[in-house]
């Protein structure tokens, strides 16, 4: 499945956004505070919704998604006004070529329980409507609208196949540091591990005759990048049994020196994050900033190898990319439509399309870097200063 429109009203920065078109491979870029990570996290809220409550420690559904994100205060746009209604939807593809969409409005309760009451909920396939909410059942019985029928494994059968999408998104923004003091930190992981500190566990959860062929296919790519790295391997400590990732380096003793991944650099941590990733699921993959920690000649690269994997591979993932990185948008074979350009306004955060002069520029052989992430830039950034008087 794979996600061809996204339209948002009155979610955090965006009193009303629709993205267009969306590819397999998009690029999302954007002044600081103009809604990039906002923009992912509207997928990773309908993930949240759709986990069923036994797959979270603490519960899912829309109610704990909501909590989560501080609540609707938070949540809903400060230009909504009088519209107190969120509303999400989405528009798929389906692996058979079968057209989906999803729609899901919600709202305070405003009661002493403080509870978010579903406004509409709809589900088509083709043409078809599986599921139009608020029914005559739920307007006899209110606090069935406290519930999707997204997150009820006995209400959607009929497009189950929609709720399973939506629960396996994936987001990486892997903080290398979660990692290397993993025994420091202890095992307080934060639920859906946004910042990799499950990473490893990921890897041992995978079967061992996968788990080697990712490695051995990550292991050539860092060989090219990587200075003197030979080998990659995964163990388990033999006293603490926890999993591990090592790797060979080239050495004045014949069989080399190994490293755990304590030792690794942030950046060949963040890459192999990524890599594995890529190959980890045929799910959407949100990644924040890819660019952080790497040398810009692998930043440049990077866009050919996502699309590389996604060539090779039978259910490839649809990925979803937030940068400033003009390096990584330097690729002439990034075209504009794989570009969401977010623009800041008084009345919220808007797609900013291409104007004449930027299509005539990047018909002239220009990147996307060099045309559009110029435009995000603050205008007054020189005189960013700090006094000290």
């Amino acid at each position: 499945m794979k996600i061809r429109h996204l339209n948002l009203k009155n979610w955090m920065n965006y009193q009303k956004l629709e993205t267009g078109e969306l590819r397999d491979r998009m690029f999302i870029i954007g002044p600081n505070a103009s809604g990039k990570s906002n923009l992912l996290d509207a997928l990773r809220f309908l993930r949240d919704v759709a986990l069923p409550a036994g797959r979270k420690p603490s519960g899912g559904g829309l109610q704990k998604a909501v909590r989560d994100r501080g609540g609707l205060p938070k949540l809903r746009c400060v230009n909504a006004r009088q519209d107190n209604v969120v509303w999400l939807e989405v528009k798929l593809k389906g692996t058979d070529g079968a057209n989906w969409s999803y729609r899901l409005g919600f709202k305070g309760e405003g009661k002493a329980n403080n509870r978010f009451i579903i406004t509409e909920e709809y589900v088509e396939k083709d043409g078809e409507s599986l599921l139009v909410r608020p029914d005559d059942l739920d307007k006899k019985d209110h606090d069935r609208l406290t519930q999707t029928w997204l997150e009820l494994t006995t209400a959607n059968e009929k497009f189950r196949e929609l709720s399973h999408f939506f629960s396996e998104t994936t987001y990486l923004h892997l903080v290398p540091q979660l990692l290397k003091f993993a025994n420091l930190i202890g095992g307080n992981t934060i639920e859906q591990d946004p910042f990799g500190q499950g990473f490893l566990q990921r890897v041992a959860a995978t079967g061992e005759k996968t788990r080697n062929a990712r490695l051995r296919r990550i292991q050539k790519a860092l060989a090219a990048v990587v200075p003197n790295f030979k080998e990659l391997r995964f163990i388990k400590d033999d006293i603490t049994g926890l999993p591990h990732i090592e790797a060979n380096f080239a050495h004045w003793r014949p069989s080399g020196a190994w490293q755990r991944e304590s030792q690794f650099s942030d950046g060949t941590l963040r890459l192999i994050g990524l890599l594995w990733s890529l190959m980890d699921s045929s799910s959407l993959l949100l990644i924040e900033e890819p660019e952080l920690s790497l040398n810009e000649e692998i930043v440049r690269h990077l866009p050919r190898l996502i699309q590389q994997v996604q060539k090779q591979s039978k259910t490839a993932r649809q990925v979803l990319i937030t940068t400033h990185s003009e390096a990584l948008l330097s690729d002439l074979t990034i075209p504009a439509e794989e570009v969401i350009r977010l623009e800041p306004h008084r009345e919220g955060t808007r797609v900013h399309l291409l104007d004449p002069q930027e299509k005539i520029m990047l018909a002239s052989g220009l990147s996307v870097g060099e045309v559009l992430l110029k435009t995000t830039k603050p205008e007054d950034v020189g005189q960013l200063e700090l006094s000290l008087r």
